[in-house]
């Protein structure tokens, strides 16, 4: 059970890591008297911060009643309504977003609160005020504000919870777990393709797509990176030598090791061990 957990926030992190967001509407307004849509279900996600006023969400079995100085994330594909409920209807900054690893819609596979209480109303305010006018403008850098607006509010997000799988993909995470489990069981070997795929029982080319498709990148980038870990885990906690870690980790020569931790970290190994 506890390796399980383990690999389970090992691939959320690997997800995160390769996630691409990209903003399609932020916007500041209030809503009208008539204000409302039922049972209806979107591939994008939605961020409200309740600034002033009442109103009623419906997000999958949830009923929601937002108050002021919350903020309610509404994941993509799941059922949604909402309506006024008194003529104080909502005034409330909002995002449409979307979140993706691969062809994967992340917030279908993270199990998250959708209301968040306790936010600094100020800090939060100004956050989305940065968005919405990053949103407006047309620049180059606008692009990255925008971007690195949404990212600042999902770490604030995934500050006040640990997020899990989605009870809908736990059988889709433990077939990856068993791929990732048998990846750091072998690093200290050559690991072919086909074997990787041969532990849960698809065609190597089939395999390449489905990897890809959930962790955002080739297995084989996806070993790279691994070996990587491993190697300055071994550096930094060991006293084995270069060539031993590079035993350890599956490289062919302790040569071709030093050269391939220059080139992805900055340094050799000798001056990874030494710096930390």
């Amino acid at each position: 059970m506890k390796k399980r957990a383990q690999n389970e926030q090992e691939a959320i992190q690997q997800m995160l890591l390769h996630m691409q967001v990209q903003v399609l509407e932020a916007e500041y307004t209030q809503c009208w008297p008539e204000w409302k849509e039922f049972d209806y279900t979107i591939d994008y996600n939605k961020l409200y911060w309740i600034v002033d006023g009442e109103g009623w969400l419906k997000i999958g079995d949830k009923e929601l009643y937002p108050r002021p100085g919350q903020l309610i994330l509404m994941p993509a594909g799941t059922k949604q309504s909402y309506s006024t409920i008194s003529d104080r209807p909502f005034l409330k900054y909002w995002c449409h977003f979307t979140a993706t690893v691969g062809d994967s819609e992340v917030f279908s596979w993270l199990d998250v609160p959708l209301v968040y209480d306790g936010l600094d109303p100020e800090l939060m305010t100004g956050v989305f005020r940065e968005l919405v006018q990053a949103r407006h403008q047309k620049t180059v850098s606008s692009r990255l504000k925008e971007k690195s607006a949404v990212l600042d509010i999902l770490s604030r997000i995934l500050d006040r919870t640990t997020p899990a799988i989605h009870p809908d993909k736990t059988w889709e995470m433990q077939r990856l777990g068993i791929v990732q489990q048998y990846i750091q069981d072998h690093l200290h070997e050559e690991i072919t393709l086909e074997q990787m795929a041969a532990t849960i029982h698809l065609h190597p080319n089939y395999f390449i797509k489905y990897f890809k498709r959930h962790f955002g990148t080739t297995p084989q980038k996806y070993l790279s990176i691994k070996r990587m870990e491993q190697a300055k885990i071994l550096l930094r906690t060991s006293t084995l030598s270069i060539k031993e870690i590079a035993d350890a980790t599956g490289f062919e020569s302790a040569n071709y090791f030093s050269k391939t931790f220059r080139q992805r970290v900055g340094y050799s190994p000798s001056e990874y061990r030494a710096n930390m």
